[in-house]
């Protein structure tokens, strides 16, 4: 029976106070996975955390840092007396504090570390995610500030760092759903129940630094397309001069097949005749990318990859959209994956816990996963590349939405009587949807971290379809944001709000159901839209020793079976209402969900990912009979 460690979280208790590097051990009696329960200090998150553009020198600041906690007002501490493993939040066991932060509380970082000089060039150093809002100093500089808990950033930190010897120290406060704040905060609630889990707050991915020339490759946009072309926008760092040029290699193997170039900014190429990227075929192809100064000097150089391939979407021989990969249609089936560890929360203990959820999946006969109101680190995308994993994701929700009803209707909700009322301002009003009045201040950050998510994950093949809203939460604006998306990445599709509240922009009209999957087919305002079921399931199974709490709620939809006999007849058949739904016109479904998350037993594993509920052979099986594989 494991702590009830969300007691001891709202107390502020801390149930274990790491001492000093040779004592440092997780938080007593949490529920561990098998990757967690390897964690030391020493090896916690050592690989190279940015995949699609890679530089050989790097230094990982992961391990034990300094930290304090002080009241909001407080000022930086001066003696620093107890330790705290990065890359893990806070809250978490596999940080060996497991403290809550309060809103009126501010959470201190601070480490020494070697730089071996003389600094050259220029020296960035990088946070893949710190939850929420930072100030970062160098040796007393503050080099820079950062608002926004999901997204990798960095700083400039060449004036600040020296020789030898030098000192780090962040600055951070996180809310979470504190009233009027508008973070995003995805799943995080004070009160984790139900649906809702433990906050996180602090760094949760690696730190690290890179030295990088003067002027620099700043980031790459890539489009690989079934045509065979590759189009780049090159952005520089640094002094730019503005006569720069980029070079591209495309590389098979050891194999050049392509090169070309062109200036800063916006080219394309042709790279010949290649194999298209697929999740039968995740067909792979190295990018060399280097950056040449007016005289063809080269000034920096990466390594990045390409997967060519192009999404789309077409009618079937009954008139039904269907999501295409290069053409071709593809019925697509997949988890709710919340991405949530009971050691890490938002962070994965490992690289290597990643890859086995990802290869299970692969294994069962699923082509594709929603990523449910979290982004991942950039390495989980770079796993879904390589292994063939399609992946919808949903933007990190947070703030306020239109909760009052009737003001957010489910589709199932309308009849094919309803017609949008021309007159009204907008021009539209399917079940009357209602958008919340957000603050220019707070849109204007939710669009900030919307643009970030599309940035980082661009050039991922695996990534097809964008869904910036989830049953209403914090939806406002939804015509300006999904305008937005469209224009911003004509290259995948658009979701505008999964499970209902539904807006006319976009490619998909998306239903939640649960227990057994539906969707109103006769209703013709979704007629010109891809109809998937976005959330369904969620069978909820409790297994003994298994369980992140005893004490709470353990739930699942529509009630909990008997026995794991009954568990997978209830797959069995809402796999197979799924499979009918295809046939009659439904593109896709979601079910819910991977694994168990805290309260939630609804999960295909147990959140320790020790116990399958079903294997992945059985998941195959029933998804070939229900009439669910490609």
């Amino acid at each position: 029976m494991y702590l009830r460690l969300t007691l001891l979280l709202a107390l502020g208790l801390s149930p274990l106070l790491a001492m000093a590097a040779n004592h440092w051990q997780p938080v007593e009696n949490a529920m561990l996975t098998r990757w967690g329960e390897q964690v030391t200090p020493d090896n916690a998150w050592r690989e190279y955390p940015r995949p699609q553009m890679v530089r050989p020198e790097w230094t990982n600041l992961n391990g034990l840092w300094d930290y304090a906690v002080t009241p909001r007002n407080g000022r930086q501490p001066q003696e620093w007396d107890r330790q705290i493993l990065v890359p893990f939040a806070l809250e978490t066991p596999l940080s060996g504090v497991g403290r809550r932060l309060g809103e009126d509380e501010v959470l201190w970082y601070h480490r020494n570390f070697e730089w071996k000089g003389p600094v050259k060039g220029r020296v960035l150093l990088h946070f893949e995610g710190v939850d929420y809002a930072c100030q970062v100093w160098v040796n007393g500089t503050q080099v820079g500030s950062h608002r926004g808990g999901n997204l990798p950033f960095s700083f400039d930190a060449t004036g600040a760092i020296q020789p030898g010897a030098n000192e780090l120290v962040l600055r951070v406060i996180d809310e979470t759903d504190a009233v009027d704040r508008y973070q995003l905060r995805g799943k995080q609630r004070r009160d984790n129940s139900g649906i809702w889990y433990t906050p996180s707050s602090g760094i949760w991915q690696t730190v690290w630094l890179e030295p990088v020339p003067d002027t620099y490759i700043e980031r790459i946009r890539a489009v690989a397309g079934m045509d065979g072309s590759l189009a780049l926008e090159t952005f520089a760092g640094g002094a730019v001069s503005g006569g720069e040029t980029v070079q591209v290699q495309v590389i098979d193997q050891d194999r050049v097949i392509a090169e070309g170039g062109g200036p800063l900014g916006q080219w394309s190429m042709e790279a010949g005749a290649v194999e298209l990227w697929s999740p039968e075929k995740p067909r792979l192809y190295r990018l060399a990318v280097s950056l040449l100064d007016a005289r063809g000097k080269v000034l920096d150089e990466v390594e990045s990859y390409a997967g060519f391939r192009t999404v789309g979407r077409s009618r079937d021989e009954a008139g039904h959209w269907r999501i295409t990969l290069n053409g071709e249609q593809l019925f697509q089936y997949g988890p709710l994956d919340q991405g949530w560890w009971p050691d890490g929360f938002l962070n994965p203990p490992a690289d290597e816990a990643m890859v086995f959820e990802l290869e299970f999946l692969k294994a069962a006969g699923f082509n594709m996963l929603r990523k449910h109101k979290k982004v991942e680190p950039r390495r989980y995308y770079y796993h879904a590349d390589r292994l063939g994993i399609l992946v919808w994701q949903d933007q990190v929700a947070g703030g306020v939405g239109p909760n009052e009803w009737p003001k957010w209707q489910k589709l199932a909700m309308l009849d094919d009587s309803y017609v949008p009322d021309e007159s009204r301002p907008n021009a539209w009003r399917p079940g009357d949807p209602v958008d919340a009045d957000w603050p220019d201040w707070a849109h204007e950050q939710y669009m900030a971290e919307l643009k970030g998510m599309i940035d980082d994950l661009f050039n991922h093949p695996s990534v097809i379809l964008w869904t910036p809203f989830n049953e209403r939460w914090g939806q406002h604006r939804s015509m300006e944001v999904g305008r937005f998306v469209e224009e911003y990445d004509p290259t995948r599709l658009l979701n505008i709000a999964s499970g209902g509240n539904f807006f006319p922009v976009g490619d998909v009209a998306d239903e939640h159901h649960y227990p057994d999957p539906a969707f109103p087919l006769n209703v013709s305002l979704f007629d010109n839209y891809i109809k998937v079921v976005g959330e369904f399931g969620g069978h909820g199974f409790p297994v003994e020793g298994h369980l992140w709490d005893t004490e709470k709620d353990n739930w699942g939809y529509g009630g909990l079976p008997e026995n794991l006999e009954a568990y997978r007849q209830r797959y069995e058949r809402t796999a197979r209402e799924l499979g009918l739904l295809r046939k009659a016109g439904i593109a896709a479904g979601v079910y819910t969900q991977t694994t168990d998350v805290e309260g939630e037993i609804n999960g295909l594993m147990t959140y320790d990912r020790e116990f399958l509920k079903l294997s992945a052979d059985e998941l195959h099986r029933i998804h070939e009979e229900a009439g669910l594989l490609p």
